[in-house]
């Protein structure tokens, strides 16, 4: 039986890394292209020892691009989370550090022509309908990914890519706050519930009995503790009006400290069954535009000034991530204009993944 051949990029993009297929060297069947996509990536196997998975969450990403319709977008990019030990692959949830792939795929791909210097391609992210603008450098007219630029989380340095992401806020739900409140209880526990890229569950870590300095190994290794944030986080899904969210990757968990180090605010990121080993670019910008809300469960423990351009640099287990926000107020309500933040990517194979026929 011959196997079938599958063009695709294969990226480090930011802290994740995966595949880069286009839209239409796909299955239209939806169905038939889950399949192939759980084939590549050799799940469901916990080691994925037959794909090109990486066995962690943050190495197990896929990422379709397509010319956009859209009349601002140049790229529709299509999210994928495919799971390590299910046949599943959920299309709900965005991942801004796949977003930083992108415009290098869609110039390298033909999809974008680059320009002398740098390349501005502008993307829909299809999951969230996100707007990212990504500036990325294309000295005479070809991607360059040598650089440096480093990011905590990933070894060395590279070139930078520049990501402002427009238009965040009610990312799935439609609202900043999607149940109306800026602080509210869940189980005992004040919980702030906030949709800005993606939809987030954000808690101070010492109401749940922790510093919130931990390394993720240790937070992960407590399964107590991980049990009583999934059983907050699936009431908050409901309350957000994402309904039954046990199946879902979404909303996100996030546990916040004050910073220990130069920063304005420690989180640990969860993904949302273990805690993120650096910390998605989504939820810094969620995390971020929390730290800025007066009367959100990170009032008074971020350090933020709160001028209407920040940058907010979150502490987190591999290190810091730095987030530029442009907000301002119309009354009692904050406005996100903009976020921003500097990623890195490197492309590290070109050519087919192979699955069997047989898909």
């Amino acid at each position: 039986m011959r196997q079938l051949a599958v063009p695709c990029l294969f990226f480090r993009s930011g802290t994740s890394r995966g595949p880069f297929f286009l839209k239409a060297d796909l299955p239209t069947d939806e169905i038939t292209r889950d399949k192939v996509l759980l084939a590549a990536m050799g799940s469901p196997d916990e080691r994925q020892i037959d794909g090109i998975g990486g066995a962690t969450t943050l190495t197990n990403k896929v990422a379709l691009l397509s010319p956009s319709d859209h009349p601002w977008a140049d790229i529709d990019f299509l999210f994928a989370q495919v799971s390590i030990t299910q046949s599943k692959v959920d299309w709900k949830p965005f991942c801004g550090n796949m977003a930083a792939g992108v415009g290098p795929a869609a110039i390298e791909k033909g999809l974008v022509k680059a320009g002398n210097c740098t390349t501005t391609v502008k993307i829909r992210n299809v999951n969230t309908n996100v707007l990212i603008e990504a500036v990325v450098l294309t000295p005479e007219g070809k991607v360059i990914y040598d650089g440096d630029t480093s990011i905590d989380g990933v070894p060395g340095t590279a070139a930078p890519i520049l990501l402002n992401f427009m238009d965040v806020v009610g990312s799935k739900t439609g609202k900043l706050l999607p149940t109306g409140h800026r602080c509210e209880e869940i189980e005992g526990v004040e919980v702030t519930c906030i949709d800005v890229a993606i939809p987030m569950v954000i808690v101070c870590a010492n109401s749940l009995g922790k510093t919130g300095y931990e390394t993720n190994v240790e937070l992960d290794a407590d399964k107590a503790f991980l049990e009583r944030l999934e059983s907050i986080r699936r009431i908050a899904g409901k309350r957000m009006g994402l309904g039954n969210v046990a199946d879902s990757v979404i909303p996100k968990f996030a546990i916040i400290a004050p910073p220990r180090y130069e920063g304005n605010i420690t989180s640990r990121y969860f993904v949302p069954d273990v805690c993120h080993t650096a910390h998605a670019v989504s939820g810094a910008i969620c995390v971020g535009c929390c730290s800025l809300l007066k009367g959100s469960v990170a009032d008074g423990i971020a350090t933020i000034t709160g001028t209407g351009q920040e940058t907010v640099v979150i502490e987190h287990p591999s290190g810091k991530l730095e987030v530029s926000l442009v907000t301002r107020t119309d009354g009692s309500e904050m406005i996100i204009e903009r976020a921003g933040v500097i990623r890195t990517a490197r492309l590290l194979l070109s050519g087919n993944v192979y699955v069997s026929s047989s898909t």
